[in-house]
């Protein structure tokens, strides 16, 4: 019987198990009794559900890993969730090892791992086992399936009790969904979690919880405890499958990423309704409408009951990402997309991190050294391989200071971490980042080969189609190259040749808009991503709101910001946005092809505002009369 079935079954359960064990008690005593007060239907199920919970823990245990912290300073659980190795757990697990750390599995082995991206504020980080290409992994259900009164199990490493490498399972139910637990500042905030009475102990942190089939529900990451101990009490949390999943495309940045506000505060009606208190007049929620005393109805397609929803949800999205919103205003329904801002600002949650956490239980004496001990570990195999996989970033050429990298421990990081780890401010490892890199300068180049050059002038023409009532189709041609940027569209001409113009035409909301996207465009094809400016795998966000996420890398050059939108299937380049300030709407110049190619259609948008809509006849290619250097900026310059 499916486990889902059997959350509405409960009660049932409840009684037949009671009946079970009446009846055992019963034939202990009555030794001449003839039969049990079960029917066989009734036994028959009860046997198949303890066959399924027992081939449910089976099935998740190979996936469960034990974190160690070098030296024995700590360490906590996690989950694999790739074959390469990729597996999720706790920040506050991963933050005492730095970047390295080992972890066991229940296959009896221990494996190298390193750190790839954090995220403070929700409690997760994403690390990579090395030295294997098949991990066994587990797989999410989605979150809104998971119902109070569904049997769950935590597997894990509760007080670090699996030197054996044999994990701890603990059984239990689904006692709350939709739970908040408020952050420490605003770090480790739990939203929209799970609520267990599994036993969920220190050590379980950044563990799985997996429902009866095996299947992962969530990532575990705290409990309530009685205050004058540590005494479980019955109370766990685990973030859900669906956060975690939101996270994964930024993590897999190598960044420090961020958690998104709304920039809006809100409260609970008398009426009951949901309704805004404060609201910036800065933000993206503004700008699309939304107004003191408005209601909030739905985010992200979920109905918002009480204030507390409201801070739920937000809780799940990184910072920046667009989300659907509808509010009622004077009456009326409003649907809109809101872009999300940073819970913090520059390098605030930086600096927030390095006091934010409690110092790692103190770690045992060491023995003494031996002579050998400060050499580095021999090369394996595993090391050649990583060596010379294609996905490796172009600065991989033996570096000598990586070898005098130390463990939380002290001791020498073996060599096959070593070369997976980039230190960098602002990032987790920098070496995950290099390596979205260029996986999107390749995919970028495939897509555009025809128009790939270093010194070329992109002559593009075709009609403008109108966008508005009182307009006639027209024909347009936009030229692009050697710093010189011209839109002509029936006989209006716009010529823009610094960088400062193109900053200025992005923040007015003009038309031109469309030259600042389309230099980017040629400025990241010729150059690259390590030329461009400051550059960077941003992770993956929806587009207008919508599944599934795109790759995003931002590249700023000129203080203008620009962001390359990649479908993760098709690899195809939809849309650049390229952004003048927070206090304006970028301009959105989307893309079309027919086949996956140079595209065919163009639309630029503003907010929520179409204003250019041109069909495209021709996308040519020619040589410039004087070529720049690769890496010289465009003329004036204003960077």
């Amino acid at each position: 019987m499916p486990s889902r079935c059997l959350g509405s079954a409960l009660v049932r359960i409840g009684c037949l198990t009671f009946a079970l064990l009446a009846s055992v008690a019963w034939l202990t005593t009555q030794v001449d009794a003839e039969e049990s007060s079960l029917l066989p239907d009734e036994q028959r199920w009860i046997e198949e559900f303890e066959s399924a919970r027992i081939a449910g823990i089976a099935k998740a245990m190979p996936s469960t890993v034990m974190v160690f912290v070098p030296g024995g300073g700590g360490g906590g659980s996690g989950v694999l969730i790739s074959e390469d190795g990729y597996a999720l757990t706790n920040f506050h697990v991963s933050s005492p090892a730095g970047t390295y750390m080992r972890c066991g599995l229940s296959d009896g082995k221990v494996y190298d791992a390193v750190v790839v991206g954090i995220d403070p504020v929700g409690d997760l980080a994403l690390i990579q086992l090395l030295g294997r290409e098949d991990f066994s992994t587990a797989e999410f259900v989605p979150s809104r399936s998971v119902q109070v009164g569904d049997w769950c199990f935590a597997i894990g490493n509760p007080f670090l009790l699996a030197t054996n490498l044999q994990p701890t399972v603990t059984a239990g139910i689904i006692s709350g969904v939709r739970r908040y637990q408020y952050p420490s500042g605003t770090l480790l905030e739990y939203g929209n979690c799970f609520q267990t009475d599994a036993s969920i102990n220190p050590g379980n942190s950044g563990g799985p919880l997996y429902d009866n089939d095996g299947d992962l529900i969530g990532i575990i990451g705290r409990a309530s405890f009685e205050k004058r101990g540590r005494v479980n009490v019955g109370v766990g949390y685990a973030i859900s499958g669906d956060q975690a999943q939101n996270f994964l495309g930024c993590l897999h940045s190598g960044r420090v990423v961020d958690h998104a506000t709304l920039g809006a505060t809100v409260g609970t009606d008398e009426d009951g309704s949901v309704r805004v208190t404060n609201i910036l007049s800065s933000s993206d929620a503004y700008r699309r409408g939304l107004r003191y005393g408005d209601e909030i109805l739905e985010i992200d397609g979920q109905v918002i009951q009480t204030a507390n929803d409201v801070q739920n949800i937000l809780a799940t999205f990184p910072s920046s990402w667009r989300i659907p919103i509808t509010y009622r205003q004077e009456g009326t329904s409003v649907e809109t997309l809101v872009r999300l801002a940073s819970v913090h600002r520059g390098s605030e949650l930086l600096e927030k991190m390095k006091s934010a956490l409690p110092p790692p239980p103190p770690a045992p004496p060491k023995p003494p050294a031996s002579p050998e001990s400060d050499d580095a570990s021999p090369e394996s195999p595993e090391d050649s391989n990583a060596k010379s996989s294609p996905d490796e970033p172009e600065q991989s050429q033996p570096d000598n200071s990586k070898k005098a990298m130390k463990d939380a421990a002290g001791e020498p990081v073996p060599e096959i971490a070593v070369n997976q780890i980039e230190v960098r401010e602002g990032y987790a490892n920098y070496y995950y980042n290099q390596l979205q890199q260029t996986k999107f300068i390749e995919r970028l180049r495939r897509q555009f080969e025809e128009a790939t050059t270093d010194d070329s002038v992109w002559k593009i023409n075709g009609t403008a189609i109108p966008v508005a009532d009182n307009q006639q189709p027209s024909e347009f041609q936009l030229t692009i190259g050697e710093g010189q940027f011209e839109f002509k569209i029936g006989n209006d001409v716009e010529r823009l040749s610094r960088g400062d113009e193109l900053l200025r035409v992005v923040d007015e909301q003009r038309d031109a808009g469309i030259l600042a996207c389309l230099s980017a465009l040629q400025r990241m094809l010729a150059i690259g991503p390590k030329q461009f400016g400051d550059t960077y795998y941003w992770g993956t966000m929806p587009l207008s709101g919508k599944r599934p996420l795109r790759d995003t890398v931002i590249g700023i050059h000129s203080d203008l910001e620009t962001r390359f939108l990649h479908h993760p299937e098709s690899e195809r380049l939809e849309v650049i946005e390229s952004i003048a300030g927070t206090d304006t709407d970028p301009a959105e110049l989307w893309f079309g092809t027919d086949n996956g190619g140079i595209p065919s259609t163009m639309q630029l948008r503003y907010g929520t505002t179409t204003v250019l809509n041109l069909q495209i006849d021709d996308w040519s290619v020619e040589q410039a009369g004087q070529p720049q250097a690769p890496d010289a900026p465009i003329n004036g310059d204003a960077s």
